[in-house]
């Protein structure tokens, strides 16, 4: 049956996809299914329903919008979650969804409790799954490293959940007196000479090393080798170091919102 006459197919709409994390605040624009603009926020700690629209509002000008029609949002926050939804709900004039519980996914769920399963992750999963096929894994790196695993029918197997590298030598620093805060990177060597260059080979080609093993073994579980999809901060640089090839996609979390508000949007 075709479209009613004095409507449009709903991937014709002006979305606005955004993903709120622990530590980034991720904004994406799609017009007709594209991606046209992106936003980077930092993630306060405390946040109020007019902040975020302030917020919301700067965003959608640096993207060259001013009222998206639709909204999704991803949020792993909890006390930020109602004061984003209550912001897009104000802003958008349309409808603002929410991943969580009620909203269609289509993915089978191997999880034991599939509401344990964060927002982000979803949106990897789904979007995974349909720009790369299955199997896939996804390596999302943020405040957490995240896998996620896609098995050979489709369905979201489960997954790992580690500290991210950020986190990680912030800890080092804040738990020894004498070890300083460093800067993310690949020392020239894998035996440091000093202390910052021992830190950084520690942590930044530990996780190297972890992500590398990790992988290896997850393709062991599911039998066969699966394409591996690297996301968040720093997943240019931290590719570039491991053994194994992934591809690189730094809009992918945002790709897999616009999915599900379009499995949701019919």
């Amino acid at each position: 049956m075709g479209m009613a006459h004095g409507t449009r197919d709903a991937r014709e709409k002006n979305v606005l996809t955004v993903d709120v994390g622990n530590t980034h605040t991720r904004l994406g624009l799609f017009r007709a299914g594209e991606l046209v603009g992106t936003c980077e926020l930092t993630t306060p700690e405390r946040l109020s329903v007019d902040e975020a629209r302030m917020q919301l509002g700067s965003a959608l000008a640096m993207m060259g919008e001013l009222a998206p029609e639709d909204a999704i949002l991803a949020c792993v926050v909890p006390t930020h979650a109602d004061v984003w939804r209550r912001a897009l709900v104000a802003s958008c004039s349309g409808r603002a969804y929410v991943v969580g519980p009620g909203l269609r996914t289509g993915l089978k769920m191997r999880y034991d409790d599939p509401s344990e399963v964060g927002a982000d992750r979803v949106a990897d999963v789904v979007a995974a799954r349909a720009d790369y096929g299955a199997p896939v894994v996804v390596v999302d790196l943020g405040t957490t490293t995240n896998f996620e695993v896609v098995d050979a029918d489709g369905a979201f197997a489960g997954g790992i959940i580690a500290p991210g590298v950020a986190l990680g030598a912030r800890s080092l620093s804040e738990a020894a007196a004498r070890l300083p805060m460093i800067e993310l990177r690949a020392p020239a060597s894998v035996v440091g000479r000093n202390t910052r260059a021992a830190m950084q080979s520690g942590v930044v080609l530990g996780e190297v090393a972890r992500i590398d093993g990790l992988l290896d073994a997850v393709m062991g579980e599911l039998g066969a080798e699966a394409p591996v999809v690297m996301t968040g901060v720093g997943a240019q640089d931290m590719a570039a170091l491991l053994r194994r090839d992934v591809r690189v996609d730094d809009t992918l979390t945002l790709r897999g919102l616009w999915h599900l508000w379009r499995a949701n949007a019919r």
